[in-house]
């Protein structure tokens, strides 16, 4: 088995979450390397892009979340086999990357430049991403987004809905999941229900 160590935040939540979700669930052994924002720009040093998380996988440096993501899913079979339904995992996550990317570009911004930006994200793209991510769950078969089971594309979008839900993003209403994509709401519980998951915050005091 290799030595892997996952470097990210410590949140729960962000780009390295579905990672370490996947690694729970399927058992795989890991360091759960976190370290508070105060040291980032410490630790980005060490980076080969500047940024975060970064897997080291027998000592080698691996930077990219999904591309950690998918390495953790391929470990623990949770991702799928079959080239199509790869390719909808994958086209989930990289939705949800688009979208986290557009919220990105609010962090750092303060009073009403903060309010401006995030009003117009709530207004316009996530409703869209939403409603999309809605639809291509029902027409993966209404519980998850591909391989009619757990994926990591789930796991992207369960910790993607959690940051929405949290209250922590000023100027995001904590009820725009449960507004405009009612069924994903349904969705976040059916992964939260899910034992490991579960285990997995309860281990976490979360």
């Amino acid at each position: 088995m290799s030595q892997l160590k996952l470097t990210y935040f410590d949140v729960s939540g962000g780009r390295a979450e579905p990672a370490r979700l996947a690694f729970h669930i399927g058992g795989i052994a890991f360091e759960d390397n976190r370290f508070p924002g105060a040291q980032f720009a410490e630790v980005r040093k060490a980076t080969p892009l500047g940024q975060v998380p970064t897997l080291h996988v027998d000592g080698v440096l691996v930077t990219q979340s999904d591309a950690i993501t998918r390495y953790a899913g391929k470990l623990a079979g949770l991702y799928p086999t079959d080239a199509y339904q790869a390719l909808l995992c994958d086209e989930v996550m990289d939705a949800v990357e688009d979208a986290n990317v557009k919220l990105g570009t609010t962090f750092g911004l303060t009073g009403d430049a903060l309010k401006v930006a995030r009003t117009a994200l709530v207004e316009g793209p996530l409703p869209l991403y939403l409603r999309w991510l809605q639809t291509q769950l029902q027409a993966h078969g209404g519980d998850y987004f591909a391989d009619n089971r757990l994926t990591i594309a789930d796991l992207k979008v369960f910790v993607f809905l959690n940051g929405l839900n949290s209250g922590r993003l000023d100027h995001v209403p904590t009820d725009l999941v449960a507004t405009v994509a009612p069924l994903l709401s349904a969705h976040l519980q059916r992964v939260a229900k899910t034992p490991a998951v579960a285990q997995y915050y309860a281990q976490l005091g979360a």
